[in-house]
């Protein structure tokens, strides 16, 4: 058995649902301090429920004067939903035509361990390299993401830390390894709102004030607006509703309020504060009463093809043959963090097609040339 399939399953094993570590970030420190890494753990949020994240780096001969090239990931997995519906248990890998099964097998205990045997095997070959290698890992990214790697940067920053490339190891193949590399991601923006009426018997209207009914009009003018056309590599700004709440349950009552929450994930085009005035604007015309809170999620950021896109989706030619497509689509990830200090952030990892999913998995014959990629993206970089 190779060592990074040996390692991914270590990391299956440990049932880090966010934000438990479980072990996995000290059993990641094990394998590099050997290397030279020097790692630090950091801890923030309340003292009953604090979030581990790990920095580790080792330096190159260059010094400041070389590239440093950052891998980032979580430990932290989703909860496994119901366990009779698990062919295997979620946290004993489990192997089964060719297929490694597990709870984070895809989203990113495989990366996390490719990224690990990677840098193991390129400081085993080129132990003078010029550029540095560094490690910024969390257990908060499937959960709030307010202690994790947010407050990593915000350290790093204060102490003056450069970054220059980073790799996300986000599962970003759609079809086969390879096939998709994430350059950039959409912002998120949401609010939540509160539109105040009058309760009343609804026998009685005239005595009451529906906010249902005084929502309708300015929810309509709402769904319809364009808010952005987009550009070359975001799509367009979309607004949409997931959920509203209003009523006290019996069938003869007007409600006194509404809730509505609201979600835009938007494009380079547009900016929060651009969305949120549009949004306040429909909603004073219509002469709501109501309270609204935003919630800035993350802006939207985007790596242009160059130094860190050639030598990754090079890797990828060299290993796979496959010509990889850049790509904006898909949620958010602690890459909106990052691009905040590090100016050229992508994601790339396994197929995706099973993340957050019963029967989570992961193509065994991927696992090794996911290492490779990772590997042969350290020469390109930092040798």
């Amino acid at each position: 058995m190779n060592s990074t399939l040996r390692l991914t399953e270590a990391l299956i094993a440990r049932p880090s649902v966010t934000p438990d570590d479980a072990g996995c970030l000290p059993l990641i420190a094990e394998r590099l301090t050997p290397l030279g890494f020097v790692c630090e753990t950091l801890t923030f949020g309340p003292a009953n429920a604090p979030v581990t994240n790990l920095w580790a780096r080792r330096t190159g001969t260059a010094g400041a004067a070389g590239t440093t090239l950052v891998f980032a990931g979580h430990t932290d997995v989703v909860p496994t939903g119901p366990l009779e519906r698990w062919s295997s248990d979620p946290f004993v890998p489990s192997h089964r035509d060719g297929l490694l099964y597990g709870r984070g097998a895809a989203d990113m205990k495989t990366s996390l361990a490719a990224m690990v045997v990677a840098v193991e095997e390129f400081v085993a070959a080129h132990p003078q390299h010029a550029g540095s290698i560094a490690f910024l890992l969390t257990s908060d990214e499937e959960g709030p993401s307010v202690d994790g790697t947010v407050k990593v940067c915000e350290w790093l920053q204060q102490r003056g830390e450069r970054l220059d490339c980073c790799i996300v190891g986000e599962p970003t193949s759609v079809h086969q390894l390879g096939d998709m590399i994430k350059n950039g991601r959409r912002g998120s923006l949401s609010g939540k709102l509160t539109v105040k009426g009058v309760q009343g018997h609804i026998a009685y209207p005239h005595l009451a004030d529906n906010p249902i009914h005084k929502l309708a009009p300015a929810l309509a003018e709402l769904t319809a607006i364009t808010w952005d056309a987009g550009n070359e590599h975001f799509p367009p700004t979309s607004w949409q509703v997931s959920n509203v709440h209003a009523g006290t349950g019996a069938t003869n009552v007007i409600p006194g309020e509404l809730v509505l929450d609201f979600n835009f994930r938007f494009s380079t085009e547009s900016t929060p504060e651009q969305l949120q005035q549009r949004v306040h604007a429909v909603l004073d015309a219509h002469g709501l009463s109501y309270d609204l809170a935003w919630t800035l999620g993350g802006r939207p950021f985007l790596t242009r093809p160059g130094t860190l896109i050639e030598a990754i989706s090079g890797a990828i030619q060299q290993v796979t043959g496959v010509c990889t497509e850049l790509s904006t689509s898909g949620g958010t990830s602690d890459g909106r963090f990052i691009a905040q200090i590090c100016p050229e952030v992508v994601e790339f990892g396994p197929v995706n097609a099973s993340i957050h999913k019963i029967d989570e998995h992961v193509d065994v014959s991927s696992i090794e040339p996911l290492k490779d990629i990772y590997r042969l993206t350290l020469e390109r970089l930092v040798s």
